[in-house]
């Protein structure tokens, strides 16, 4: 098995158009033909707005760059409105974002928060789960595809305060379990990034220990353009 120190060797001469676990906007193209969304809108909290910092090679983008460049290859007319804000928990982002989300009428959905709720001093994974319930279930039933997300595992995020890593790697686990549970329930997209093995680089990280940097993005964007074309492939089997 690979090691930490060995992967982060190999992402030391890494670029954009040579890292295996990023996607150019025509790739994603290719994987998302046939796609019928025309109208994404993304909820969230600062991972959904794409808070981010630069990394040599890659673009300064956010993943939802990646994401809307990929869809239009397919679908030129794509409208896109993101409402991600950062520093909300889950409550505040039903509460500011739900209504104008559903106003858009979207039939593409990508919401990914959660983490401010496992970050703080006290955390309740039942009330974490109602609240995450009570804004997917909405965005899901006004008929179009709901695509939310998991966690990287932050294990191998030297910046993290290493006095709170362990606490903070057990909750982000069991927020991506529950997060995983309710796409489940709703038939939602999930995208599993609690085993994606980036997580174990420091190269996808954010000097500020929290946010993933511009291959982070690029990674996140990939694979969340992955998780919708398995899912075309579902609608065509």
């Amino acid at each position: 098995m690979e090691t930490g120190m060995e992967a982060e060797m190999e992402a030391v001469g890494l670029t954009e158009s040579n890292d295996p676990h990023v996607l150019s906007p025509a790739a994603g193209g290719e994987l998302l033909r046939g796609a019928p969304w025309s109208r994404l809108v993304i909820v969230g909290d600062s991972v959904a707005q794409g808070i981010s910092e630069p990394r040599p090679g890659y673009r300064s983008e956010p993943w939802s760059t990646l994401v809307v460049e990929a869809l239009r290859e397919v679908r030129p007319d794509l409208a896109h409105l993101n409402l991600g804000q950062r520093d909300l928990l889950t409550a505040q982002v039903r509460e500011n974002q739900l209504q104008p989300a559903l106003d858009f009428k979207p039939d593409l959905v990508i919401a990914l928060c959660g983490g401010n709720d496992g970050l703080r001093k006290v955390f309740d994974p039942q009330a974490a789960e109602r609240e995450l319930e009570a804004l997917f279930a909405p965005l899901r039933e006004a008929g179009g595809t709901l695509v939310t997300s998991g966690f990287f595992d932050i294990i191998g995020n030297p910046h993290f305060d290493a006095r709170y890593r362990d606490l903070a790697r057990e909750r982000l686990a069991a927020l991506s379990r529950l997060t995983r549970s309710v796409a489940e329930r709703l038939d939602a997209v999930y995208v599993d990034m609690q085993t994606h093995p980036t997580g174990r680089e420091e190269s996808v990280w954010s000097s500020d220990g929290i946010h993933l940097n511009a291959r982070g993005q690029a990674v996140l964007g990939t694979e969340i353009i992955r998780a919708l074309a398995a899912r075309l492939a579902e609608r065509d089997m």
